[in-house]
């Protein structure tokens, strides 16, 4: 692993345990150069994933992207970290083990619509909003009645 402070090719490692989402190992380094410490975590990638965007140029997929997207649907929403963890980490293990190594972005966009949709309505909305290209008020209108429809299905379903 190259130290990010003097570009040294080789670092040590000093410690490794499991990160807190157990989909991770954390591990603190050291540079034997510049002394430098930093972690760094290494997940199990189980293939290469190639995301092609809507416009057909394909792109290698980003967890990182991922979990920025989450974060912006879910900015000032009392969501936990662990939870959106969680979340991205069910949609890579769903997209690696569907087999095929090109994704369509739609398909992307619809999972995480669906974990946001799990996790916080208000993030749901701002992702579908942006996902979906809405362009006037109906359009929130229709989402929101889709809510309320839905609300009152699962209201109706565990009072029985």
């Amino acid at each position: 692993m190259r130290c990010p402070f003097c570009n040294s090719p080789d670092t040590q490692v000093k410690d490794s345990r499991p990160a807190e989402d157990n989909t991770s190992i954390r591990r603190r380094r050291v540079c034997p150069d510049c002394g430098g410490r930093f972690t760094t975590f290494e997940r199990v990638q189980l293939r290469e994933l190639v995301v092609v965007k809507k416009n057909g140029r394909k792109v290698p997929f980003d967890r990182d992207k991922l979990v920025r997207s989450f974060e912006i649907a879910l900015r000032k929403r009392p969501v936990e970290r662990e939870r959106i963890e969680r979340a991205v980490s069910g949609i890579v293990r769903r997209l690696e083990s569907a087999g095929e190594p090109e994704i369509q972005s739609e398909e992307i966009g619809l999972l995480v619509l669906e974990a946001l949709k799990n996790l916080d309505d208000v993030a749901f909305v701002r992702f579908a909003s942006v996902y979906r290209d809405f362009s006037t008020t109906e359009d929130f209108e229709e989402i929101i009645a889709e809510f309320s429809a839905k609300l009152a299905r699962d209201n109706e379903t565990s009072e029985i």
